[in-house]
């Protein structure tokens, strides 16, 4: 697995955990980095060492670059926090814990549990 980094802004550069783009936006992987071409969704995976930044710096600047779906993974917690992108701020719009399964924006095809997400189990296809 690749780290790829992401130009947010001239003096924003991050590399988010787990990144995922919409195939009409990236038909294709680029091989220019950092990338320019702002994902579609996010998900930071919370650590004590870096939760403040990703909670707060990154969220906002996510925000303001219109990241459709940013998520918050807390490995410790076993909990997802599931957020859509809107002009006044991101709307928190799900959370869930432990085994509890959830139909998180923008995979609501699949549900998931924070657990599972966590373990590294492969969600649940119910289509």
């Amino acid at each position: 697995m690749t780290e790829t980094e992401v130009r947010f802004e001239d003096h924003e550069i991050y590399r988010p955990d787990v990144a995922g783009w919409h195939r009409d936006r990236m038909p294709a992987i680029p091989d220019v980095f950092p990338l320019d071409l702002r994902p579609d969704w996010i998900c930071e995976i919370l650590s004590p060492s870096n939760e403040r930044n990703d909670i707060v710096r990154k969220m906002l600047t996510y925000q303001r670059s219109g990241v459709s779906h940013y998520w918050l993974l807390d490995p410790i917690a076993a909990a997802l926090v599931v957020y859509r992108f809107t002009e006044p701020g991101y709307l928190l719009v799900q959370s869930a814990q432990g085994e509890q399964r959830i139909r998180a924006e923008p995979f609501e095809r699949v549900t998931l549990s924070a657990r599972g997400l966590v373990e590294g189990n492969d969600p649940d296809d119910e289509e």
